[in-house]
């Protein structure tokens, strides 16, 4: 399961079997068999996804858990998470992929995918009538990719919004409904965009600001009062998140990791990581690799 090389990347997007796709959007829904012979290697995409499963059931590694699925389900995937399918399963379900991109076309559109892609757990158990209610978004964003009707860009980013907006809004996000105005949208947008990208090499709170020219209080203060984090908080999370990663996917030496995610040495990486965990990044390989091995 594990191994030195490279873990690759997938663009789900252009996996797109239509005669005319949408640009940074794609939606299927399929019946598929995973078997042990044929199980995925470990993948990270490009893309958000959301998956809707609706009969049947199917297991699979997210970053370090291993999941169950059953359905009624919805599970839900951001860029950088580490993922692979394992047998033998057989499920029914809905999956939507987009890019970033192509919700950033509406002003507001970039909170809401934040807000319903940015959670405790990627996979939810839904009731018959939550899986009713997204379905209804799914069938009109499936209709419309077939239609090729005019606008059919434009409705389907606002079903794909809606979509997103009812997934925030389930009972188990535990998200707090913020109105955000558009200096605060732009703030925040700008900020997730430039963490995603500088989480491992910028991990001060100031780098930000200054790419944003902002205060380094005033970045703060924004990202937490929408996001109900400090801009800090956010960027050390990521490097914790990734940290994880790489102990239990990869055979990289603690030092190594610690390298790779911009620390000083590997003392300051054990020291950061039983700060944010509770656990020695050895202590944790060593617990999540029994666990599921």
């Amino acid at each position: 399961m594990k191994n030195n090389v490279i873990i690759p990347v997938y663009n789900y997007v252009e996996c797109a079997d239509v005669a005319n796709p949408i640009k940074g959007f794609n939606i299927n829904r399929t019946t598929y068999l995973v078997k042990p012979s044929g199980v995925t290697e470990p993948h990270r995409r490009v893309n958000y996804s959301v998956t809707l499963v609706l009969s049947g059931e199917i297991t699979q590694f997210i970053d370090f858990e291993k999941y169950t699925v059953k359905a009624p389900a919805l599970i839900l995937l951001s860029p950088d998470q580490i993922h692979q399918f394992m047998g033998d399963s057989l499920c029914e379900s809905v999956t939507v992929s987009f890019e970033q991109e192509f919700l950033m076309e509406e002003p507001l559109s970039g909170m809401v995918c934040w807000a319903a892609c940015v959670f405790q757990t990627p996979v939810i158990q839904l009731t018959d009538g939550q899986l009713k209610e997204l379905m209804a978004f799914a069938k009109l964003m499936l209709k419309e990719t077939e239609q090729q009707q005019p606008l059919r860009e434009v409705i389907v980013r606002n079903l794909l919004n809606s979509l997103l907006a009812a997934c925030a809004r389930l009972p188990q996000r535990e998200i707090e409904t913020v109105q955000a105005d558009n200096v605060q949208n732009r703030i925040v947008r700008q900020f997730k965009e430039l963490s995603d990208i500088h989480y491992k090499d910028k991990t001060q709170v100031t780098h930000y600001a200054d790419m944003m020219y902002v205060t380094p209080g005033h970045l703060n203060d924004t990202i937490k009062s929408v996001v109900g984090k400090t801009a800090k908080q956010i960027i050390d999370e990521k490097r914790i998140t990734e940290a994880k990663r790489l102990l239990f996917w990869n055979e990289h030496s603690i030092k190594e990791i610690a390298w790779q995610l911009n620390f000083e040495d590997d003392g300051y990486f054990n020291r950061f990581f039983k700060k944010h965990t509770g656990h020695t990044p050895a202590v944790f390989q060593k617990s999540i690799r029994e666990k599921y091995n």
